[in-house]
């Protein structure tokens, strides 16, 4: 049986891939990944040549079923997201999920790890990731009131995902509850623009006022 390689691919620095990783999505069949025009540049810069074929939240039985049918013809795939580790916080989940109900242990699934935001935020955090709760995006209406009750109620280092587009809000919601709570907030990881804020929500809300908030952010709440 044929091999579904998990790579991990930069989040920003495209220095930070692996040789192992390159190496492996020079070798497969085809490469499963969530954009790909994302990936397509990703591979010109390695200069890799392989068949793209996109796999995404919205992607549905059709696709997946097409998958199966290139690991039932003894072909290695590689399956990526647009930015770090797949299947963390991204639909590459249900995949290697579906993958294993239909092949049981007949199939190989094989992690190339990486990069991962999670983790990157948390070695320069500066709190205790001894535990944490990793939660990744707010949801965007239905059950943000419950999601950030339930953050303020984490003793431990608690991790999460925002966009340019809510920061403001989530830090809103953070400081609703917890206004006292130390908080880092990674934007823009790895890149060019890379920035750490460091205090309360309010703090860091007055910080992102006078500059840019353009990019991803990771927020890291600190313990209590």
């Amino acid at each position: 049986m044929p091999t579904l390689f998990v790579v991990a691919t930069p989040i920003g620095n495209l220095s930070d891939i692996s040789e192992r990783a390159k190496a492996t999505l020079a070798s497969v069949h085809t490469v499963l990944c969530e954009d790909t025009r994302v990936t397509g540049k990703l591979l010109f810069s390695y200069q890799i040549k392989v068949p793209m074929m996109s796999y995404h939240q919205h992607s549905g039985q059709i696709k997946t079923n097409k998958v199966i049918e290139l690991l039932e013809e003894g072909h290695d795939l590689a399956l990526v997201t647009d930015a770090g580790t797949p299947a963390i916080s991204d639909p590459g989940g249900k995949l290697i999920e579906e993958l294993l109900g239909h092949f049981g242990d007949t199939i190989t699934i094989t992690p190339i790890p990486g990069v991962s935001a999670v983790t990157t935020a948390l070695s320069i955090a500066g709190v205790s990731a001894d535990e944490f709760l990793f939660l990744g995006f707010p949801p965007h209406k239905k059950g943000r009131q419950t999601f950030f009750d339930r953050v303020a109620g984490v003793k431990s280092t608690v991790v999460l995902y925002e966009s340019t587009h809510r920061i403001f809000k989530s830090l809103e919601d953070i400081s609703k509850r917890t206004p006292e709570r130390h908080l880092i907030v990674c934007r823009e990881l790895t890149k060019m623009y890379e920035t750490t804020y460091r205090g309360t929500a309010s703090e860091v809300t007055q910080m992102l006022q006078s500059t840019s908030i353009k990019g991803e952010f990771v927020i890291v709440l600190g313990p209590l």
